[in-house]
């Protein structure tokens, strides 16, 4: 199903049973798999290709528990030229994919995101709410990006990483606020970086550290809690 107000680039392939909702636009010679839902006012580049049963621009919802509630107002998905995108992706309004990313299979990505130009982001990663990714990112299989927080450019965040953004676990007293982490840090396989914290440029996370405080430039931290090695 295309809807009539839908905007269709030269040399667009649709596979089968593609759903397209009003507003949509989508450029030059992309290529949408099959089983493919693209909601409301989606914006889409040159090139872009879209795996098969991805859902392109889906929008929130809330239940009465939930602390932060999403706003009703968001702006379309954005994916700009050159991106490519897995199967069985969730990306969400509010969403800029800048040119040249890559998002791998199974991955969901929140609203009031940006992934900056030619960052990878892994199978399986679930990118949540208010989180800015920078360039040349490299975010792999499995990890857990947390709400709120901010990831420089070339940061390279091993599979498994985990990330949380509240440290009193729900009790409302806490501004919330993810991990920092700085332009070319490292973090190992199934590290885990708890609220608040920043990884400063070029510092080293160790597999499997669980990191409490601020970790300085060009250190290397490791272990539980992790601490700075030579």
């Amino acid at each position: 199903m295309i809807h009539s107000s839908a905007k269709i680039g030269n040399n667009v392939v649709l596979g089968e049973h593609v759903v397209i909702e009003e507003n949509v636009e989508i450029g030059d010679d992309a290529e949408i798999g099959h089983h493919v839902i693209i909601k409301k006012d989606t914006k889409i580049g040159n090139r872009v290709q879209v795996g098969d049963l991805s859902v392109l621009g889906k929008t929130t919802s809330k239940n009465k528990k939930m602390a932060r509630k999403p706003g009703a107002a968001l702006t379309p998905l954005v994916i700009e030229d050159d991106v490519r995108i897995g199967c069985s992706t969730v990306l969400y309004r509010n969403l800029l994919l800048k040119q040249g990313a890559f998002v791998g299979d199974l991955t969901s990505i929140r609203e009031k995101v940006e992934v900056g130009e030619d960052s990878i982001i892994g199978r399986n990663v679930i990118v949540e709410t208010n989180t800015i990714i920078g360039r040349r990112v490299t975010v792999q299989t499995g990890c857990y990006v947390t709400a709120d927080m901010i990831i420089e450019d070339e940061v390279f965040i091993g599979p498994c990483v985990s990330t949380s953004n509240d440290k009193y676990m729900g009790a409302g007293n806490y501004q919330y606020q993810g991990p920092i982490i700085k332009r070319g840090a490292k973090i190992g396989n199934n590290a885990t970086l708890l609220p608040g914290i920043t990884i400063y440029e070029d510092a080293i996370i160790g597999a499997g550290a669980v990191v409490t405080k601020d970790v300085a430039a060009q250190r290397t931290a490791v272990g539980n809690p992790a601490r700075i090695i030579k």
